[in-house]
C-alpha cells in the first residue's frame, strides 16, 4: 500500500494500491473508506437491485448508512477475491447486531470494475433472500 496519508484510518484523504486485492481488502475491513480508494464518478447499484448511485457522495453516503443501521457491528468477512481484467469479485459473509432484530448472516458477492487502478462501479448482490437482508436494514434503519 502507497497511503497519500500517514493516518489514512481516520481521515478521508486519497489512498493509493498498487494491488487491487490489497485494496479491496483494506475497504471491506471498513466500508466507510470507500471515497480514499474509488472513483469520484463510482457508479454503485445497490443489493436491492432496483436503485444506482451516482458519484462519490451519494455512494459513501449508503455505505455510511448501512454501516450506521447496524451501530456499528456490520462486519465483512473476505472469504476470496477474484480478477478478470477491469473486474474482481469479492465473496464473503456479512454479519451484523441490531438490539431488537434477528443477527445478520448472509453471503455476499461484490463485484467491482476498475479503470486506471480504481473501483469505477460496483455490483452490490447477496448470495440467497437477498430481500430479507433489505429488510433487515430497513428495520435496523427505522
Amino acid at each position: 500500500m502507497s497511503a497519500t496519508s500517514p493516518n489514512e484510518a481516520t481521515d478521508n484523504k486519497a489512498v493509493h494500491f498498487e494491488d487491487p486485492v490489497e485494496l479491496l481488502r483494506y475497504l471491506y475491513a471498513d466500508l466507510t473508506r470507500l471515497s480514499q480508494v474509488a472513483s469520484p464518478d463510482i457508479v454503485l447499484h445497490c443489493s436491492d437491485h432496483t436503485t444506482s448511485l451516482r458519484g462519490i457522495a451519494a455512494a459513501q453516503a449508503h455505505e455510511e448508512a448501512l454501516v450506521a443501521a447496524t451501530g456499528g457491528t456490520l462486519h465483512m468477512d473476505v472469504k476470496s477475491v477474484t480478477m478478470d481484467g477491469e473486474l474482481r469479485g469479492v465473496r464473503g459473509f456479512m454479519r451484523a447486531r441490531k438490539p431488537g432484530l434477528e443477527d445478520l448472516e448472509a453471503q455476499f458477492y461484490g463485484l467491482w470494475r476498475f479503470e486506471n487502478g480504481k473501483p469505477v462501479e460496483h455490483f452490490e448482490n447477496i448470495i440467497g433472500d437477498t430481500m430479507k437482508v433489505v429488510r433487515w436494514f430497513g428495520a435496523a434503519s427505522a
